[in-house]
Formats: structure tokens, C-alpha cells, sequence
């Protein structure tokens, strides 16, 4: 099933959500990479290009979620399934 990008659009506010609990900074910005999870003087980063596509910075959201681990918060079942399944 294909989303269309505006559910992928909630998606990713929904995910955005889920790092600010977890106290993820979440940056968007331009160049020349994918994107990801990285720490950065002490604090955790989910960097992802700008000109990525949309469904793609819902997966690398989802991606670095999983890596980071989100087992000890509630998260809306279908963004849990969503981040185990990246």
C-alpha cells in the first residue's frame, strides 16, 4: 500500500514527537548525505537532508528511533509498528 504524502507528513510530526520525548534534537538541513543518528558533543542527533524525499525522512526517523531505542515510553501503536519494522 503507498501512502500518500500527506500521511507520511503525519507520520513524521508523529515521530518528531517521539525524539523530543526521548530529548533527540532533530535537525534538518542541506548537503551532501542521507541522514541519521549521531551524538554530538553529549547530545543526541537525528540529522536528515532537507532534499531528501518524504517517505525517506520518515524511514530515517523511524531508523535512528529504533537504533536509540523507545521501549520505555507509550507511542501510538501503528508508530511503534512503524519504527520496529525500519
Amino acid at each position: 500500500m503507498k501512502l500518500k504524502d500527506k500521511e507520511y507528513e503525519q507520520m513524521i510530526q508523529d515521530l518528531k514527537s517521539v525524539a523530543s520525548e526521548k530529548g533527540i534534537k532533530l535537525r534538518f538541513e542541506k548537503g551532501d548525505f542521507g541522514g541519521g543518528y549521531c551524538i554530538l558533543k553529549e547530545d543526541q542527533v537525528i540529522v536528515i537532508n532537507k532534499i531528501t524525499p518524504i517517505q525517506r525522512k520518515a524511514i530515517i526517523l523511524a531508523t535512528a528511533l529504533k537504533e536509540i531505542g523507545v521501549e520505555d515510553i507509550y507511542i501510538n501503536p501503528k508508530i511503534r509498528e512503524l519504527i520496529e519494522e525500519s
